[in-house]
């Protein structure tokens, strides 16, 4: 891939973050993920790329979603796989909470897991530990391989889960073994990528949450040394088919990261649209003026770029929210 597109990919989420921000706080999450989406698909015209969606939130009849198998790009350039959540956390963004991004991965054709949008249960870890846990682990021996490898004591040692009533058995389980668990609402992306960067003090991500947030994690996580394992969960036959349909022989089978990601190198970005963690939101500046918090990372170099950007909306009208 050209080193190049990965400062256009920031493009595109930057114009997804714009868009989306302006319903922040509104209630109308349908209206803010319509709002990224058409940003993010215009933009994506823009960039030197011949790309296909192979994970996405959309499918061909759910318009205006970017559905598996849309091609995006130019036309010209690279052949690519893209993985897109224009909005990862529609709800979270409806009512004013933190941590919604607009987050894009996008690697060689042929090399980022093709499959739908489904459940998907996964581990992510720092480098410390990285090709040391294992996703059938006991989440107690899991544990304590993060406290030995981190050199932190059990009670220091902080999970990240997502509240969901089907994990409440995990988080009592890492609650019995003596570590801290971080709940969060929405948006998974930032809380599996958190394992991997030390200023968080995020040691260990483990859950249940959607196949396209877990591939576009991959990639992040890819690049900066961190590691994944996932499994598909499909929830009845015709989800199980499907994956089959799509070259996943064994729909059940251990997915490694270089299973979610292959070869080398990929590039992840993401834009803030509320602040979090990983970015600081979208902040209106008064007049036309917009500020936007981006990152970029590519896992050939392992370089991390931190993207601060002044946008006047006077000269970006399709961005501009007209009231009615």
């Amino acid at each position: 891939m050209d080193r190049e597109l990965a400062l256009e990919i920031v493009r595109v989420t930057e114009a997804a973050a714009l868009a989306s921000a302006q319903w922040l706080g509104r209630g109308k999450k349908n209206e803010a993920d319509d709002a990224a989406t058409t940003a993010m698909r215009a933009m994506f015209d823009s960039v030197n790329c011949k790309g296909e969606v192979v994970i996405g939130e959309g499918e061909l009849d759910e318009a205006p979603m970017l559905y598996i198998g849309e091609k995006v790009g130019s036309g010209n350039g690279p052949e690519v796989d893209i993985a897109v959540d224009p909005l990862e956390g529609t709800s979270i963004v409806a009512k004013g909470h933190p941590n919604a991004m607009a987050v894009i991965a996008v690697a060689d054709k042929g090399t980022l897991l093709h499959a739908p949008d489904m459940y998907m249960e996964k581990i992510a870890v720092g480098p410390k530990a990285a090709g040391l846990v294992r996703i059938d682990d006991p989440i107690e021996k899991t544990i304590d391989i993060i406290a030995k490898m981190t050199n932190k004591r059990i009670h220091d040692v902080t999970v990240i889960i997502q509240e969901r009533e089907r994990h409440a058995e995990l988080i009592e389980r890492v609650r019995q073994k003596g570590a801290r668990v971080k709940l969060f609402g929405d948006g998974d992306v930032g809380a599996s990528i958190a394992t991997a960067l030390p200023h968080t003090g995020i040691d260990l991500f483990v859950g249940i949450g959607g196949a396209p947030e877990g591939v576009i994690s991959a990639a992040a996580i890819k690049a900066l040394g961190g590691d994944m394992q996932a499994r598909l969960k499909p929830q009845d036959e015709a989800e199980y088919e499907r994956c089959k349909r799509m070259g996943l022989e064994d729909p059940h089978q251990i997915l490694t990261l270089d299973d979610l990601v292959r070869g080398d190198d990929a590039i992840f970005a993401a834009t803030g649209v509320s602040s979090g963690e990983l970015l600081q939101g979208v902040r209106f500046l008064g007049g036309d003026l917009v500020e936007t918090d981006s990152i970029v990372m590519r896992a050939k170099t392992k370089t991390v770029r931190y993207i601060k950007a002044h946008h006047h909306l006077e000269y970006k009208p399709h961005l501009q929210m007209h009231n009615s």
